[in-house]
């Protein structure tokens, strides 16, 4: 692979500062970009599904692509979806804790 130059982050780096133009009333998310992947600009949000489920109507990507997992053992929720905007690969992400349930007292199942 050949070395990657600064100008090769040209498509994230346009998409982030229309970004900030469009939606700086939006949740700052956590910004990540790398020439591994030089067309892709990294959203993550941590802790509010809200500010997620924000920049996804706001990047206008459908919500039927989201995908959604689990890890950390089962701990922590995590959605992603990738878009296209302003020329660059949009990869969203949000984690946040899964809630622990409250366990039921005997009996109190379904009744079959």
């Amino acid at each position: 692979m050949n070395a990657r130059i600064f100008s090769d982050l040209a498509a994230p780096l346009t998409a982030l500062v229309v970004l900030d133009a469009k939606f700086s009333h939006l949740p700052a998310p956590n910004v990540d970009f790398c020439p591994v992947y030089p067309d892709r600009l990294r959203l993550s949000l941590h802790d509010d599904l809200g500010a997620f489920e924000a920049w996804r109507e706001a990047l206008n990507i459908d919500p039927a692509a989201v995908v959604h997992r689990v890890q950390g053992g089962g701990g922590t929720l995590v959605l992603k979806v990738h878009g296209r905007f302003a020329g660059a690969d949009i990869e969203l992400v949000g984690f946040t804790p899964v809630p622990e349930l409250e366990p039921l007292p005997a009996g109190s199942g379904a009744v079959s």
